[in-house]
């Protein structure tokens, strides 16, 4: 069978109302996920810079098991498992009255978050290492609270370090987010798979999808991009790396130089 461009353009163009469902369904889902497993993440890197060890333990052991094991697992335990060992069971919510909240989308934004909160801990453990030591103890010695200098000191410095690899995993949670089919969420793949058995156009179909989630990714990136851009405006080598070089690295990489940096 011939690839058929005509059909190919016509569906990547011309998005159904349930394929555009389907990608807002996935951006959703995404982004729950992602802001749920930065404040999780945020109390786990903070736990695994604590004094007290059984709190440092625990932190490390939960990272330690949540990026050891593989999302589907994950979303598979919460939604099936824990209901085949009654011990929880996801079912239908509705916000407001109106907007229904399926079983399947409130499992995996949970487990999702869970899984990322891994990663994100020790994103934020490893921000605020780097944060220099003279300005904690400077907070410390003007009597400020430890929560005080977490809101006020540390954390804003830290960002710095944290966006990044931050802005990473949620391109990777953009992705990811696939897996949520096995538990019935019509996203992105499920919903493309669906068509695909309706039409038989199981080639462009797919191929229109690998588009779709460059193109999701790839506008992230800009975003991404224009994001650490003001968070380095001040820096002495601000100059040196102008938006266009960023957004450059970010989507295709550097070989050489930045733009704008002498030979």
């Amino acid at each position: 069978m011939t690839f058929d461009w005509h059909f190919f353009f016509t569906h990547l163009f011309n998005l159904s109302p349930g394929y555009f469902g389907a990608m807002q369904r996935t951006i959703l889902l995404a982004v729950i996920a992602q802001t749920l497993g930065i404040v999780l993440g945020l109390f786990l890197g903070i736990a695994r810079l604590s004094k007290f060890r059984p709190i440092r333990y625990a932190a490390a052991v939960y990272v330690w098991m949540l990026r050891a094991v593989p999302e589907l697992v994950i979303l598979m335990l919460l939604f099936t498992g824990l209901a085949a060992a009654e011990i929880y069971r996801f079912e239908d919510a509705y916000l407001f009255g109106q907007i229904k909240v399926s079983a399947g989308f409130q499992a995996a934004c949970v487990g999702l978050a869970i899984r990322e909160a891994g990663y994100m801990g020790e994103i934020f453990r490893n921000g605020i290492q780097s944060v220099d030591r003279r300005q904690v103890e400077a907070a410390k010695a003007i009597g400020m609270r430890r929560s005080t200098m977490l809101r006020r000191v540390i954390i804003p410095q830290a960002m710095r370090v944290i966006i990044p690899p931050m802005g990473n995993q949620f391109n990777v949670m953009l992705k990811v987010t696939s897996l949520a089919a096995v538990i019935g969420v019509p996203e992105l793949f499920q919903t493309t798979g669906t068509y695909a058995a309706q039409t038989f156009r199981v080639f462009e179909l797919f191929v229109g999808l690998a588009v779709n989630y460059a193109l999701m990714t790839s506008v992230w990136s800009v975003v991404q991009s224009v994001i650490e851009a003001r968070l380095s405006r001040h820096e002495a080598t601000a100059g040196s790396r102008t938006l266009l070089g960023r957004i450059r690295e970010h989507l295709i990489g550097t070989g050489g130089r930045e733009a704008g940096q002498s030979t």
